[in-house]
């Protein structure tokens, strides 16, 4: 029997997120393309990605910080599909 295949974490969201991204409009698509993280936020981000890669993070800290990985690995695929919207917008 063959082993389950490794689906990559991004396609599988980008597929769950197939149909939002057929429900924007270039007004919402322009929203979510510039969402950004406020300062407070990223610098907490850049601070465990730094202890994460002294290897100093405490589980608390791991827990965090995979919860912020998740969240922009969210954002990075929303905001691509927004931005596919904005060139077909663009394009028609």
């Amino acid at each position: 029997m063959l082993p389950p295949m490794h689906v990559d974490a991004s396609a599988a969201i980008a597929r769950l997120l197939d149909p939002v991204g057929r429900c924007l409009t270039p007004e919402v698509a322009r929203a979510l393309v510039s969402l950004r993280a406020d300062a407070e936020t990223q610098a907490r981000i850049e601070e465990l990605a730094d202890k994460c890669t002294e290897g100093t993070l405490s589980p608390d800290e791991r827990d965090e910080y995979s919860a912020y990985v998740a969240a922009i690995d969210f954002l990075t695929v929303l905001q691509s599909k927004a931005r596919a919207v904005l060139a077909s917008a663009a394009g028609a």
